[in-house]
């Protein structure tokens, strides 16, 4: 009996998707170099989060490595690398949900963590709330144990550059982008574990210049971000008001409860039809619970890898 379920539980698949953005990324305008930062930066993320559900980990432990990964890389707009708000400071936001018990965790606003998606972890085990922002998630982290990283370490050339070029108007500028609108770095992970429970995250540095506390759909459950185990799970990348105003975590994993569409069918009538419709672009990634993932975007490219028992290994930027 032992053996048997032993052997059930090996044989179970296993999942694992990340993004580091989407927007407007053309292989004329990278470096063979830089390329190959960016997809090292992932190969990292991916093995990093693999091996969790390798060893047999949860999908929520999983996609918190990945992400955190992604965090600490300048390279992303997340943790490390997010972008500068209009008054010359870091505001970020993060997501996590467990596909299981459909518990959640998300801060919004926060400065100085070092990796927001562990915060939101702590919110959705340590807490009895889902959504924590501002001065009050700060006053949770400083309880929880978390220690606050200075300005320094958030500061990127590139990020500052990007910022002072826009300082001072009414433009913003989201990421992966020649154009001040549409440039969008977002990162998140999906994960299947052998135990059959799927998770999602989400992190964001939000939009350089961005002013008056605005928040995008990366943390809110539902839109940026969301898990079932009944459906699928989400982590969005694009333009947020749209993503919100879509609810598009949650879209997809409606299309496959009430009308019984695949994973690949739902995401590609969100992303390619959906979205489209009211003026949105981005993409997302996501997973079911049989192994199934797929990573669908409207843009030029998203910065996007996957690995799983099927054997599938893939790490890609443009449009294939």
């Amino acid at each position: 009996m032992y053996f048997s379920t032993f052997k059930l539980k090996m044989m179970r698949p296993i999942t694992l998707a990340i993004h580091g953005g989407a927007g407007t990324l053309l292989k004329g305008n990278m470096t063979s170099e830089k390329e190959k930062v960016y997809k090292d930066a992932l190969a990292s993320a991916l093995e990093q989060g693999y091996a969790i559900l390798d060893a047999n980990g949860t999908a929520v432990e999983a996609v918190e490595v990945a992400v955190k990964a992604l965090e600490d890389s300048p390279l992303f707009n997340a943790g490390k690398g997010s972008v500068f708000t209009a008054e010359g400071t870091h505001e970020m936001d993060a997501a996590i949900m467990d596909g299981n018990t459909l518990n959640a965790g998300a801060v919004s606003l926060i400065t100085g963590i070092k990796n927001p998606v562990s915060l939101a972890r702590e919110v959705m085990e340590k807490s009895e709330h889902v959504f924590l922002a501002g001065e009050g998630a700060m006053q949770f982290a400083e309880d929880h144990g978390f220690a606050l990283e200075d300005a320094a370490y958030f500061h990127d050339e590139l990020r500052h550059k990007q910022w002072l070029a826009i300082r001072g108007s009414d433009s913003f500028q989201l990421d992966h982008s020649d154009k001040k609108d549409s440039k969008f770095g977002t990162v998140g992970a999906v994960a299947l574990d052998a135990h059959g429970d799927i998770a999602a995250a989400t992190s964001t540095g939000g939009m350089t210049n961005k002013k008056w506390g605005r928040v995008g759909d990366s943390p809110m459950i539902g839109a940026g971000n969301y898990a079932n185990n009944a459906t699928c799970a989400v982590s969005c990348t694009g333009s947020g008001e749209f993503f919100i105003r879509g609810v598009v975590a949650y879209d997809v994993s409606c299309l496959m409860e009430y009308k019984g569409m695949t994973l690949q069918e739902a995401a590609d009538e969100v992303i390619q039809k959906r979205i489209v419709a009211i003026g949105g672009d981005g993409g997302l990634i996501a997973v079911d619970v049989h192994g199934n993932s797929t990573m669908s975007f409207n843009t030029e490219g998203m910065y996007r890898a996957k690995k799983d028992s099927f054997g599938t290994h893939e790490i890609s930027i443009y449009k294939e």
